[in-house]
């Protein structure tokens, strides 16, 4: 067990430069968590303790000579899980009829106790599947609709999504509905109040997102769950971007349906996801592949895919060790530190808006900003070509922008970069060839 100064100074000390945690074996999670422990005070202070964030910088392999802010899409994953995903794929192809189905593949129960935990609810109401698209699809395609059925959802949801209804509006005859929702949208009541006018006596199901890819807004979930409630409607939840970004649980949700990403904010391997359905509504909830009568009421039927690797689903394991380490609430203060470092000197330009609230409560790590007059798409390029710094232009018929979202593992240098190069656009404007 190395002490604080061992494990800390491994990273600084030009003697002990080769000993990196890409060196360390798949048990270096606990020497890591054991220098955290170290640090006292309350999340807002950590989020500022940069000795505290250090090492867990440097518990990832991401490339230093760019600057990535576009985690929201996907995350890269910590050294750690990386290792054991590998470690068990390694395992799996051995003998893979007996390895991977016999020995890990019951394994994943573990698993699904963890992400249970986690969530706070049953064991029996978490299926594991590949992605929140994926989960999502489940329940918008698994739930019987008839013709002239309304699906009620804003213009700001993932497109995916909006597609999916919309072949179902092709192929079965149902109608999509959808409103337009503030920018940003401050106040939960009106949030609400807005779902609310927009049922109708054939709304059937509504569609939410807990926290809004192209917004970074945080809508009131609860709030618009049991409003539905009282109308017989259920909601189907978009958490793609949400779980372990911010520290909630499922009671503050109280939605029969919620589906999540594993790859984006938990930093499990790509390719995973989570999908919680209540007990009650799994047997009326069809799987998109075919599953057997006798598992009308198994969560896990909405895990048949076919064959499908069981070491991306043990690795989960190991991002939750690593989320939980680090402290949910700790990491949440940190990303919304991160959000403010950037956004703050920005906004002291007056062509400069951002959309996304810093309001306690409606954001957290993705923020997104806009330089009036200058088109959102060619600064993304030109960041990239001039600067080698990753972000997400976003395009919207009701407004533009820049998806800026860091993670646990950028610097405050690398933020620095960004927004220096960001603030000789916003002096000089974009070189000739972006325009």
């Amino acid at each position: 067990m190395y002490s604080r100064r061992q494990f800390l100074g491994a990273f600084g000390a030009p003697a002990a430069a080769s000993m990196t945690l890409a060196a360390l074996n798949p048990r270096s999670i606990p020497e890591l968590l054991d220098a955290l422990a170290y640090h006292s005070g309350t999340p807002a202070e950590i989020a500022r303790d940069e000795e505290y964030w250090r090492p867990i910088q440097q518990a990832f392999t991401v490339d230093r000579s760019l600057v990535n802010l576009n985690n929201g899409g996907v995350s890269p994953a910590p050294w750690a899980v990386q290792e054991a995903m590998k470690r068990h794929l390694d395992y799996s192809n051995e003998a893979p009829v007996y390895t991977m189905w016999r020995i890990l593949e019951p394994q994943k129960e573990g698993t699904r106790q963890r992400l249970a935990r986690a969530f706070h609810c049953d064991t029996e109401e978490i299926a594991i599947v590949r992605n929140a698209s994926e989960g999502l699809q489940i329940c918008q395609l698994g739930m019987d609709l008839e013709a002239g059925a309304e699906v009620l959802t804003t213009t700001h949801d993932y497109g995916r999504m909006l597609t999916t209804f919309r072949q179902r509006e092709r192929r079965e005859g149902i109608v999509l509905k959808q409103f337009s929702l503030p920018i940003p949208a401050e106040d939960p009541d009106e949030v609400v109040a807005l779902f609310e006018q927009n049922i109708t006596s054939r709304t059937k199901v509504i569609l939410m997102c807990h926290i809004v890819n192209i917004t970074g807004q945080i809508l009131p979930v609860k709030k618009v769950v049991q409003m539905a409630r009282t109308y017989g409607i259920p909601v189907i939840v978009d958490g793609a971007h949400s779980f372990a970004h911010w520290d909630f649980t499922h009671d503050d949700l109280d939605c029969e349906y919620y589906v999540t990403s594993l790859h984006k904010w938990l930093f499990a391997p790509h390719g995973t996801g989570m999908l919680y359905v209540r007990k009650d509504k799994i047997k009326d909830l069809w799987p998109m592949m075919a599953a057997n009568k006798n598992q009308d009421e198994d969560i896990r039927k909405f895990e048949e895919i076919g064959t499908h690797p069981a070491a991306n689903h043990l690795a989960i394991a190991d991002a939750l060790t690593f989320h939980q380490g680090i402290g949910p609430k700790r990491k949440e203060e940190r990303l919304k530190y991160l959000t403010n470092y950037w956004a703050e000197p920005l906004l002291k330009h007056e062509r400069v808006v951002l959309h996304t609230s810093q309001k306690p409560g409606n954001s957290c790590g993705i923020g997104v900003v806009e330089v009036q007059g200058v088109d959102s798409g060619a600064i993304g390029s030109y960041m990239w070509d001039k600067h080698r710094i990753i972000i997400t232009p976003i395009k919207h018929a009701e407004f533009e922008g820049m998806r800026i979202t860091p993670n646990v593992y950028t610097t405050l240098e690398e933020l620095d970069r960004f927004v220096e190069a960001m603030e000789t656009v916003i002096r000089d404007g974009l070189p000739e060839k972006y325009l």
